[in-house]
Order: C-alpha cells, then structure tokens, then sequence
C-alpha cells in the first residue's frame, strides 16, 4: 500500500515498502503499463507544514513490442527517485515538479507520483536485438526468421548520388 496518515508523516517519518500493480486504477489508456508490480522503496517525511519529500527507488521491468519487429521485449525500468508533496494552494503549487494533494486531507497517497515518474522512466522503443531486420515492407515477414520472395524495392532515385559515392569509397 502506497498511502500514508498525513498526521503520523507529521510526527515522524516512515519506510515506504510497495508496489503498485500493472491492473492498479492508477493507470489510464495508453501508459505504458509495467509487466509485473512496479517495487517502490524508500523513506517519506514531513519537509514542513504541508509539505513531504520522498526519497526512493522505483524498480520494475516493461514490455514492449521491438520497434522493427514487433516481438515483446521485456526490459528492466527503473529510477532513483526524490518527489516533494505540497497541499493545493501551496507556495509550491505552480511548480511542476510538485505533487499536490488537497488541504485537509488525511492521507497521502504515491500512487499518482509513481505513475508519472514510471511514465517517464520506462523506455518509449525498444528492439529485440541489436542487428534486428525487422518485418519486410512489401509482405510483412520477419526478417529474422526467415527470408521472404519479395523483389527488392526500387529506392527514390534522388539518392542515387548518395548511393554512386558510398559505392566509389568502397
């Protein structure tokens, strides 16, 4: 569990040990969902009235289709992370780099942090492997199982002084 009693925080800081799950309602259409429990460990205190800092480690792995065939991947994801919490309204509150939470409320829940700062630590592309060739254009196999009968695409004849002079420096 991700949500801590804000007038505990108040009083004395806590150990954060947690994971958010990749069905959590967190999540919204489109993220690039983690493949198993996003781990989330670290320390959360108070950083002054209405306001707490938490220093931590976001730990999980993703999987994304390879970027030139279109296999799953599965790629470990992870970040040091320090994230500031201040109440709406706050001094702090244009700031984009700070996590709000309404006034009066009486827990503080990560979850929201996590989601974003998983968004942007998980990897937008991946490839299977460093030589992947990918998927033919003209009939869409996989190059790297098998060779396909296409013939050869014609290239746009602009490049063909391109071609000339990488084929004269070999």
């Amino acid at each position: 569990m991700l949500s801590f009693d804000i007038r505990s925080l108040e009083a004395k800081a806590t150990q954060v040990d947690g994971s958010v799950a990749p069905d959590d309602s967190i999540w919204e259409e489109g993220d690039a969902l983690p493949a198993a429990p996003i781990d989330v460990t670290g320390r959360l205190s108070s950083a002054g009235e209405g306001r707490f800092y938490f220093s931590g480690h976001l730990k999980g792995s993703a999987t994304l289709p390879c970027r030139k065939c279109l296999e799953e991947v599965s790629v470990p994801a992870g970040e040091e992370v320090h994230l500031i919490f201040a109440e709406t309204g706050a001094d702090e509150a244009e700031d984009p780099d700070v996590f709000l939470y309404e006034p009066g409320a009486r827990a503080l829940d990560l979850r929201a942090a996590v989601r974003e700062t998983w968004l942007l630590t998980a990897p937008a592309f991946v490839e299977c492997r460093e030589n992947c060739r990918g998927l033919c254009v003209s009939c869409g196999t996989n190059l790297n199982e098998s060779v396909c009968n296409c013939a050869p695409t014609k290239t746009d004849n602009r490049w063909d002084a391109l071609l000339k002079l990488q084929s004269d420096a070999r």
